[in-house]
């Protein structure tokens, strides 16, 4: 069994179509690629895929294998990175991300908390959506990154605060009128959730739809705050998003608090144990000064 055999039956899988992950994401033909996972599946000895004219389905032995062919190859990508900087040892490099917003709280604590290490290092900064951050870490493409705890990768995750979630709405919809929203208030209105892509939030809103007997039915799916309010100002529906969101408003949405006691989603910081960069567990040592802020402002 060979990497790229890896590397087509992943596609393959996340794409749901031979044809869509041959041109789209392998650059291959689509015969070649059948041919691809034919092989794979004669060595693994059982089928992966059921095929039909709608595209491909994993069947239970492809859902089996899938996650561990995503570990296997983050190990793989996370043993080169190791590898490709030891071979640049003059200056470390320390590679930060951020679920996209969260650094504007988030990088000058932890810049400050490195302020005695910036002179020896170099340090990168990206922002992305929470599952391809702890992608990220998972194949040491990033050394520590602000994220949700998402399941399924091979992480340690430390709390860095919970947010509160609140309700985002157009800002001329005539719930703006109210201080906060009551569980009813989202009776008849358009609401946008979180796919299953944002898992973790996804998990804390269901539970409090749940908990609050709010019988709707999503009209939207959202990845991200980004999409959520576009389709907060277009579709003129309600949605449920942390609190960071208030730093990232477009003059066509506001937010408004829940009534009662508000369900809160974790931020943490998320890292591998294998990675035994000395910057890292020298930020991990000074991971309470990030939170001294937060600490002092409740106090």
């Amino acid at each position: 069994m060979e990497l790229r055999h890896l590397r087509y039956f992943i596609a393959v899988a996340e794409t749901g179509s031979l044809t869509v992950a041959a041109e789209r994401r392998l650059f291959t033909s689509q015969p070649s690629l059948s041919r691809q996972i034919r092989d794979l599946e004669d060595e693994v000895g059982a089928e992966l895929f059921n095929r039909s004219a709608r595209g491909v389905e994993l069947t239970a032995a492809g859902k089996a294998f899938l996650d561990h062919a995503r570990l296997a190859l983050s190990q793989v990508d996370a043993a080169t990175e190791a590898a490709r900087r030891a071979s640049q040892p003059s200056k470390q490099v320390f590679a930060l991300g951020f679920l996209t917003g969260q650094e504007m709280t988030w990088l000058p604590r932890a810049m400050q908390v490195l302020r005695e290490e910036l002179p020896k290092i170099d340090v990168t900064v990206s922002s992305h959506y929470s599952p391809d951050l702890a992608d990220a870490v998972a194949r040491g493409k990033l050394d520590l990154a602000f994220l949700r705890a998402e399941p399924g990768y091979d992480l340690e995750y430390r709390v860095v605060s919970r947010e509160k979630l609140l309700v985002l709405m157009p800002s001329d919809h005539r719930l703006t009128e109210r201080a906060t929203i009551r569980p009813e208030d989202f009776g008849g209105e358009p609401f946008i959730m979180a796919s299953n892509k944002a898992a973790v939030l996804h998990q804390v809103i269901s539970q409090y739809l749940r908990d609050n007997a709010i019988d709707i039915t999503p009209e939207h799916g959202v990845d991200n705050l980004a999409m959520a309010m576009s389709l907060v100002a277009s579709t003129r529906g309600l949605a449920l998003m942390p609190e960071y969101a208030n730093n990232l408003l477009p003059w066509s949405v506001v937010s408004r608090p829940l009534e009662g006691e508000a369900p809160t989603v974790d931020l943490v910081i998320g890292y591998s144990k294998a990675n035994t960069s000395p910057v890292l567990k020298l930020f991990l040592s000074r991971v309470d000064e990030l939170m001294e802020p937060l600490r002092t402002a409740a106090s």
